[in-house]
C-alpha cells in the first residue's frame, strides 16, 4: 500500500461506479456531495472568486471539485469599494487542474527539503543556526537560535521584515542581523524568517538554490509536473489570478498580478523564497499527502526516511501546524489528534491525517482582487465535511 499510486474518482463517469469508488475509499457520499455543494457556494459568498477542493483517504482521490473563476477581475476600484470586471470573455473558469499561488504552503516544502539533509547528515536540526551563517551576511550573533527553532517558530524572531524596501543585496545582511523578541525555545510566535533563514543555511550546506532542491528532492522524484518557481508564461491561462495589489492595501504597486509571485518579499527575492513563492494544482499536492501518509514513498520513489515522515508530523510539527481545529476543523479533533498542515495567505490549504488515511487539499484566489480580512471557517468546514465522510 505504501507505494500504490493515487487513483482518482474523476476518471469514472457513471454515478454508480463513482459510488462504488467511494465506498471502496471508505468515504460517505453524500458528505463528500455536500462538501463539493459547501465548495461551490465559497465565491457567491465573497470568500473566493474560485476553488478547487480535492480529498481523498489512502491511494484514493474521491472528489476532485472545481468551481468559479481564476480570473475574473481587471481591478479593484477602492473608491466604491468594489472590483473591475474584466469583459466577459476573458474570464478564465477554474478547472481541478489550475495552478495557485500556494503562499505560505511553501513553507512545507522548505521544511521537507531541510529534514532531507538532516538524513543525509549534512545538517543538524539542533545545532546553532550560527554555525550554518552565510559569510556574505557580515558578522553574525548567536542568539541561541536552532534549525528545530526556526522550523517549529520558536525562534523567537518577529513575523517578518520589509525585505521589498531593499535591494538584494541587502536581504542576507538584513536577515541574520535579526534579533529574537523572545528567548528562543520559549514561545511559539509564526515567523517567514525563519523558513528564510532554512533556506539560506539550505544554500550552505548544499551549496544550491532552494528551487533545485525542491525540485530535484520532491517535485521530480514524485512526478509532481506542475510544481514549481516562476511558473512560465505559457502557464499563464492556467493560473489563477490574486491581487490588484496598489498601496495602501498591499506594500507595493504591482497592479494586477497573474502568474507572479503574490507575496511582496517573494518578488523581492526573485520569486524563489523560504516562506512564499510555489505555485501547484491541488493533485500534485495530493500527491505530496499520499507520500507522507505512506511513510515518505511514492510510486518507485522515495523522498524521506519513515523515521524522518514521523518527525516532521509529530507535534509540534516541522514547518508543518498540528492539530490545529481553527483551519483542520474535526480532523483535527481531540487532544491525540495527528493532523498536519498548513495555510496560505492567497488562499491555499492543506491537510493530511495519519489517523484515518485522509487528505484534503482547498485551493483558492482569496486575494482576488484584492486581500481580505483572513477567515479560514471555510477551511475548518471542509475538513470536518471530511472528518465526518470517513466510515
Amino acid at each position: 500500500m505504501a507505494r500504490t499510486r493515487l487513483r482518482s474518482v474523476a476518471a469514472l463517469d457513471d454515478a454508480q461506479a463513482r459510488r462504488r469508488f467511494r465506498d471502496k475509499a471508505g468515504l460517505d457520499d453524500d458528505h463528500l456531495a455536500a462538501l463539493a455543494d459547501e465548495t461551490d457556494a465559497l465565491p457567491a459568498a465573497g470568500w473566493c472568486a474560485g476553488a478547487v477542493v480535492l480529498a481523498g483517504r489512502g491511494p484514493y482521490i474521491a472528489l476532485e471539485h472545481a468551481t468559479g473563476w481564476a480570473l475574473r477581475y481587471a481591478a479593484w476600484d477602492p473608491e466604491r469599494g468594489l472590483p473591475v470586471e474584466l469583459p466577459r470573455e476573458k474570464w478564465l473558469p477554474v478547472r481541478a487542474d489550475t495552478v495557485f499561488d500556494l503562499a505560505s504552503l511553501t513553507k512545507l516544502f522548505t521544511a521537507i527539503a531541510a529534514v532531507q539533509q538532516a538524513e543525509r547528515g549534512t545538517l543538524d536540526l539542533d545545532a546553532p543556526v550560527v554555525g550554518y551563517a552565510d559569510p556574505r551576511a557580515g558578522l553574525v550573533t548567536d542568539h541561541g537560535i536552532t534549525v528545530r527553532h526556526l522550523l517549529t517558530h520558536t525562534s523567537g524572531l518577529r513575523p517578518e521584515l520589509p525585505f521589498y524596501e531593499h535591494n538584494t543585496a541587502e536581504h542576507l545582511a538584513l536577515l541574520w542581523a535579526e534579533k529574537p523578541v523572545t528567548e528562543p525555545g520559549t514561545a511559539y510566535l509564526y515567523s517567514d524568517l525563519n523558513l528564510l533563514l532554512v533556506e539560506s543555511v539550505l544554500w550552505q550546506v548544499t551549496g544550491r538554490p532552494l528551487d533545485a532542491l525542491v525540485r530535484d528532492g520532491i517535485t521530480t522524484p514524485l512526478g509532481m509536473d506542475r510544481t514549481r518557481f516562476n511558473p512560465p508564461r505559457s502557464w499563464r491561462s492556467r493560473i489563477a489570478a490574486t491581487e490588484d495589489q496598489r498601496r495602501p492595501w498591499a506594500k507595493l504597486n504591482r497592479g494586477l498580478i497573474h502568474g507572479r509571485v503574490h507575496d511582496e518579499n517573494a518578488y523581492a527575492m526573485r520569486g524563489v523564497a523560504g516562506h512564499a513563492g510555489l505555485f501547484s494544482t491541488a493533485r500534485d499536492l495530493a500527491v505530496l499527502c499520499r507520500t507522507l501518509l505512506a511513510g515518505g514513498a511514492y510510486g518507485q520513489a522515495r523522498i524521506l526516511a519513515r523515521s524522518s515522515v514521523a518527525e516532521l508530523l509529530a507535534p509540534p510539527g516541522l514547518g508543518f501546524h498540528t492539530g490545529a481545529g481553527w483551519f483542520m476543523g474535526e480532523l483535527a479533533a481531540g487532544a491525540g489528534s495527528r493532523a498536519a498542515g498548513h495555510t496560505g495567505f492567497t488562499g491555499t490549504s492543506l491537510v493530511l491525517d495519519p489517523a484515518t488515511d485522509t487528505f484534503l487539499v482547498l485551493l483558492a484566489n482569496t486575494v482576488h482582487p484584492v486581500r481580505r480580512t483572513p477567515d479560514s471557517r471555510p477551511r475548518a468546514a471542509a475538513a470536518t465535511r471530511l472528518a465526518r465522510a470517513v466510515l
